[in-house]
């Protein structure tokens, strides 16, 4: 096995993660930043962290990425595949990032592998896709919007009889509380995706076997998702903080505690991987409706949910597009 190929793979999954740090910072800090509970520089620098810590509590969702997707493939073909699923997962992330569109990097990297397996002829595990991927997909949201309703509501009885000013300003301090779970919380899913893709590299190159995951594959991935983090995803943030709704401390605590909540469940119950941009768009739209319905912008979330359903399909098609042309060069 060309050792060449492995580092360009692996430099490829490192970019990979680098990108879908900053592409899915405004996650975690959107709501923290837009309620001026943390500065901007600051909110960062905390996600950074806390997804620097996450990244090392669990493997669930890595094992699911490296063996549950698509079939082990083998050789130089097998690094073809790798290779090209991840341009199509960075390709769509950075699009996607351009815009402003809050869309999901762990939906596009599934998608690219899909894409780029059937291009090169190896199996795609179906029920895999569907159990894990498609069926999260759909459910995760749901949840998200339901429970955020659910947990505003229930702050707004709670505190129904407390000075409004006092509330705000317990929520903001709060909110650090918060941002850091869902900080926390997508280092535990987005980390892991990419230590998946690592581990399956390194198997193919007969440099790893077993089901366990080297101690430098964490620290790597979790450092440059970290790293991404800090950079942050300013044009993001700004649709999550602002343009679905105006939110306030006790919203922005809602949503937070409500999405980093879905993701625990997901990942140690079901060691599904699912898309933090999802769950916490979700909790912002279902806390938004509390308020009253049209004070959320459904045309700004339609635009994301339409978003959402395209990023597998796009993905799938470039990664496809880049196994061609990597065939024909160098294959």
């Amino acid at each position: 096995m060309d050792m060449a190929a492995l580092i360009v793979v692996i430099g490829v999954a490192f970019f990979f993660t680098y990108t879908n740090g900053f592409h899915d910072s405004a996650n975690a800090i959107a709501t923290s930043v837009s309620t001026r509970a943390l500065t901007p520089r600051a909110a960062l620098a905390m996600a950074a962290v806390m997804n620097l810590a996450g990244a090392f509590l669990g493997s669930g969702v890595a094992k699911t990425v490296s063996e549950g997707i698509i079939e082990t493939p083998t050789g130089s073909r097998g690094m073809a595949i790798l290779f090209s699923a991840l341009v199509g997962a960075i390709a769509w992330n950075l699009v996607t990032w351009y815009f402003g569109l809050p869309s999901s990097s762990s939906h596009a990297l599934f998608g690219g592998m899909v894409g780029a397996a059937l291009a090169g002829g190896i199996g795609v595990v179906w029920h895999g896709v569907v159990d894990k991927i498609i069926v999260p997909m759909i459910v995760s949201p749901v949840v998200g919007l339901v429970g955020g309703f659910l947990v505003m509501l229930a702050i707004l009885w709670i505190f129904r009889r407390a000075n409004p000013h006092r509330a705000k300003r317990n929520f903001r301090v709060a909110q650090t509380a918060s941002a850091a779970a869902m900080a926390l919380a997508h280092g535990l899913q987005d980390a892991q995706k990419t230590m998946g893709i690592v581990v399956m590299a390194l198997t193919i190159s007969g440099h790893h076997s077993g089901t366990g995951i080297p101690i430098w594959v964490k620290i790597s991935c979790a450092a440059m998702l970290s790293l991404g983090t800090y950079a942050g995803g300013w044009r993001i943030m700004r649709t999550l903080g602002r343009k679905i709704i105006e939110l306030d401390p006790p919203q922005g605590f809602a949503a937070e505690a409500t999405a980093s909540a879905v993701m625990y469940v997901t990942s140690f119950v079901y060691a599904a991987p699912i898309s933090t941009t999802h769950v916490i768009t979700s909790a912002i739209m279902g806390v938004g409706a509390t308020k009253r319905v049209r004070a959320v912008r459904w045309g700004v979330a339609k635009n994301i949910v339409m978003g959402w359903f395209i990023t597998m399909p796009a993905a799938a098609i470039v990664a496809a597009a880049v196994f061609g042309i990597t065939d024909l060069l160098v294959l």
